[in-house]
């Protein structure tokens, strides 16, 4: 198979000497002569310092959207949360507001400290309330076309030198960069669920990403309390790219009448050490998302290994999805 980089260069239009930029920046479409520009990656020394962010827009409704928003305004930033509609918004909001909730009765938290985190986040309706953001963050459905359509939005809408990250877990994000004027301010940031748990963040920079983008999204990643990791814009990241397949290969198993699912799940937590068995983590991440993010490392690597277990693909078509529906691979108390 193709390397990824190949890849990533063709969707960006870097096709070498032809096109004025490949692996190198050349003076014009055709020359031999290479320069430096800002799309050319500056030596570490060479880097300069992040842009500032004080205002921060988190595109979506969901559950992760409204899980980046609360990281947000925890840290202090002023948060846009916007939605398709302002009731949809509003609605994302109150579970921010029911999850801090949560923390104050744990006693995690003050009843003052929930109410300024609340008072730093503004439902929106409409994209239009990006138009003064730093940063602006996507966190909409897991598809391309979908992002491409967002990202061209937000190329109209947010100002000059605004950083547009999205939380992609498995699509390119040089795809979402090509759908601006500006690629250069494009970057993946992807959170992982639940995202005011979950330390951990995979910064994803393409080979258009500026350093004073990547830097800006580290700084970020700092202030809110994540741990952050560099990666390159492959199928997968670092960690979608080593877990699914561990999953595919558990459900393979079980379909095979290798072993049982919770002998399955008990062997991994007692002898490897995991935290929660593969088909606890598969309902809890989602069969649709799990199915989404198999189908795209198996058309990135062609490795037929890769291709999706049928089982998971009978679970998804049968409607059970992990216990966002009740029932995934066990079945789930309706709250």
């Amino acid at each position: 198979a193709p390397a990824p980089i190949l890849k990533q260069l063709s969707e960006a239009g870097l096709t070498g000497r032809k096109a004025g930029r490949g692996f190198y920046t050349y003076a014009a479409p055709g020359s031999d002569e290479v320069v430096r520009d800002a799309l050319t990656p500056l030596t570490a020394a060479e880097g300069g310092g992040g842009r500032a962010v004080r205002s921060v827009g988190v595109a979506g409704s969901g559950t992760m959207a409204s899980g980046i928003a609360e990281v947000f305004a925890k840290a202090g930033y002023e948060v846009v949360l916007a939605a398709r509609s302002q009731e949809k918004a509003d609605t994302a909001k109150a579970r921010i507001a029911t999850s801090l909730d949560r923390s104050v009765s744990k006693g995690r938290m003050t009843a003052e400290a929930r109410d300024t985190v609340l008072a730093l986040i503004t439902p929106a309706g409409t994209l239009d309330a990006f138009a003064e953001v730093d940063l602006a963050v996507e966190a909409v459905a897991e598809d391309l076309e979908v992002k491409q359509d967002l990202f061209a939005r937000l190329d109209k809408i947010c100002k000059p030198g605004a950083v547009l990250a999205t939380t992609t877990s498995s699509l390119p994000v040089v795809a979402c960069a090509r759908a601006t004027t500006r690629p250069q301010d494009v970057i993946g940031m992807h959170f992982f669920n639940p995202a005011p748990a979950m330390k951990l963040v995979e910064i994803v920079r393409t080979v258009l990403t500026g350093d004073d983008v990547h830097a800006t999204v580290r700084e970020v990643t700092a202030k809110i309390r994540k741990h952050p990791v560099d990666c390159g814009d492959r199928a997968g990241f670092i960690v979608n790219a080593l877990l699914f397949p561990y999953l595919n290969n558990a459900i393979k198993m079980v379909q095979e009448h290798y072993a049982t699912l919770d002998d399955i799940d008990a062997a991994m937590k007692l002898g490897g050490g995991y935290p929660m068995g593969p088909f606890e983590l598969l309902d809890v991440v989602g069969l649709d998302v799990s199915l989404a993010i198999e189908q795209v490392l198996h058309r990135e690597f062609r490795d037929p290994g890769l291709a999706p277990a049928p089982l998971l693909e009978h679970l998804v078509a049968a409607g059970c999805l992990g216990r966002k529906t009740g029932r995934g691979f066990r079945e789930y108390a309706r709250r």
